[in-house]
């Protein structure tokens, strides 16, 4: 989006600044994980100390104290004293942290399984080949039909050149930990919207109608066909959508690839549309 008043022969610092944006990305999604770890080591081994939390995953007490303290302000943990049993000894029990019940209903709990086994059901009850799948896919669109409701009126409300980051933002309040910037990259100009997280991502390798539908589902939002260039399920990093700045048009270039991918993603992932975004290579 160009701006007004802005500076001549800048095109190193909009390279260097989508550079560290990009790592800015990154970080946070480092960060997420090590913070998922912290949380699961909680939810297997029951309330932890600090210090127990910094033994067991090779941590300084310092940056789990950190991560903690991220962990209560989004209402996954919660401090509580400890109990001592027996004689006790001077001074305060250390403090311990235990998962609330919003922090343990975030992990998977076999859900995904069950997912899975549900979506497979719908298959075989409507039938082998095409049936099958159009079940699966009238499901998947069914499934995001309420969530794109609560995200309309979040992205009609934002000016148009806003409509991408208010998308990303309403996700994120739904646990994606979405970002939304400008593609930096030579090729069509536009933005990319990045999922850090997908709490579907383990079901959504089995039925990739699940991505194909979220993808259909931004395309309406924001009014403009969109390509997926990368998605967890696939296998990738972080799910990457771009989202052209116009409408397509006859004859208009290839998106660019992902300016920044974050760690773990992969270099192969294909250009997709809406129709087969998060599929799996045959």
């Amino acid at each position: 989006m160009p701006v007004s008043g802005e500076l001549r022969n800048n095109g190193l610092v909009k390279n260097v600044g989508g550079a560290a944006q990009g790592a800015a990305e990154e970080q946070t999604t480092g960060e997420r994980r090590t913070r998922n770890r912290v949380a699961r080591s909680i939810l297997d081994h029951g309330p932890s100390t600090a210090a127990d939390l910094a033994e067991r995953l090779g941590l300084t007490q310092a940056a789990v104290r950190r991560h903690l303290d991220a962990l209560v302000a989004e209402n996954v943990v919660e401090p509580r004293e400890q109990r001592v049993y027996g004689h006790r000894g001077r001074g305060r029990p250390a403090k311990v942290f235990a998962l609330t019940d919003c922090g343990r209903d975030s992990f998977d709990q076999a859900y995904d399984q069950l997912a899975a086994d549900a979506l497979r059901w719908i298959a075989q009850s409507a039938g082998d080949g095409e049936d099958g799948q159009a079940a699966v896919t009238a499901f998947a669109r069914a499934r995001v039909a309420a969530q794109a409701e609560r995200y309309r009126a979040i992205v009609d409300a934002a000016a148009p050149e806003d409509r991408a980051k208010a998308l990303a933002r309403a996700l994120s309040a739904d646990g994606y930990a979405a970002t939304a910037r400008s593609a930096s990259t030579p090729g069509p100009a536009g933005e990319q919207l990045c999922q850090h997280h997908c709490p579907v991502a383990h079901t959504a390798e089995q039925f990739p109608q699940l991505c194909e539908a979220e993808a259909e589902v931004f395309s309406r939002l924001l009014g403009t066909h969109v390509q997926r260039l990368a998605t967890i399920a696939h296998g990738d990093g972080v799910c990457t959508t771009f989202i052209p700045e116009t409408g397509p048009r006859t004859g208009q270039a290839a998106p660019p690839r992902p300016a920044a991918p974050a760690s773990g993603a992969t270099d192969h992932a294909p250009s997709a549309t809406a129709s087969t975004s998060g599929r799996n290579p045959a």
